[in-house]
């Protein structure tokens, strides 16, 4: 099995090192100090099986994964961290295992043995990209989206984020200026969004309501949410409802 190590800290790399160390038939294909270096490592040496921190500096452990799946490469995995509360998340995102630090030899040749029954069974098919980042994030907003584009990597802060709009399986995200394309449903990444933050004005868009500046109505039946930056959304009867909704419970 080729084996990829990926934790900001040293120590907790060489720990893992270790304990892998007592297995030649698991190669360490190489050390990984944040999720820039993950994604390169993976790309270049095609790991079988990932050991993965999930609080990293520039990329966490699960945005890591999701981009990993949105390329269509998904290792087994063991998350490895000092924080309980990801348990959850992980194995809903279909980790092999979860390492809390510090953990026992032990129960690190348990995780082991694990990753080699997953392997000997081929049962490595990873579920849907979008399946992964639903999963993974079940239970609280965002707090930033990562968008691919080749060997480049952007990571939104929701803060930056204008707003977005449907283009069939894709997103088109307006961020300072520029545009982005992520592959995603405009609905599965609503779900993942705050509510009281980002609303439905239209089927096709989703707005950061700290962006708008105010409501335009040209007919009856048409109107256009105004941004700071001059931009002009259409805002569906439905759309408005929400809007309306969300201001009388302000």
């Amino acid at each position: 099995m080729k084996a990829l190590i990926i934790d900001d800290e040293e120590l907790a790399r060489a720990v893992v090192r270790e304990h892998l160390a007592a297995h030649p038939d698991v190669e360490v294909a190489a050390e990984c100090a944040d999720g820039f270096e993950a994604l390169k490592a993976a790309a270049e040496f095609r790991p079988d099986l990932i050991f993965l921190d999930i609080q990293m500096p520039k990329l966490d452990g699960f945005e890591v994964l999701e981009l990993l799946e949105a390329e269509g490469r998904r290792p087994a995995v063991v998350f490895v961290t000092a924080y309980d509360q990801h348990a959850l998340r992980a194995f809903e995102a279909h980790a092999v295992d979860y390492l809390l630090k510090p953990f026992s030899k032990e129960r690190f040749e348990a995780a082991l043995a694990k990753a080699r029954l997953l392997r000997d069974a081929q049962a490595m098919a990873p579920p849907p990209a979008t399946e992964l980042a639903a999963s993974a994030r079940q239970g609280r907003p965002l707090e930033r989206i990562v968008v691919k584009d080749g060997p480049k990597v952007t990571v939104i802060h929701l803060d930056r984020l204008d707003w977005v709009q449907a283009q069939d399986d894709y997103v088109l995200l307006r961020t300072e200026g520029k545009n982005l394309l992520k592959q995603q449903t405009l609905a599965s990444l609503e779900a993942q969004l705050d509510p009281n933050r980002f609303i439905r004005i239209h089927r096709s868009y989703l707005l950061n309501l700290d962006r708008l500046v105010r409501i335009e109505q040209d007919t009856k039946e048409h109107r256009d949410a105004i941004l700071r930056d001059g931009a002009r959304l259409p805002v569906s009867r439905a759309g408005y409802q929400r809007l309306r909704e969300l201001w009388e419970g302000a």
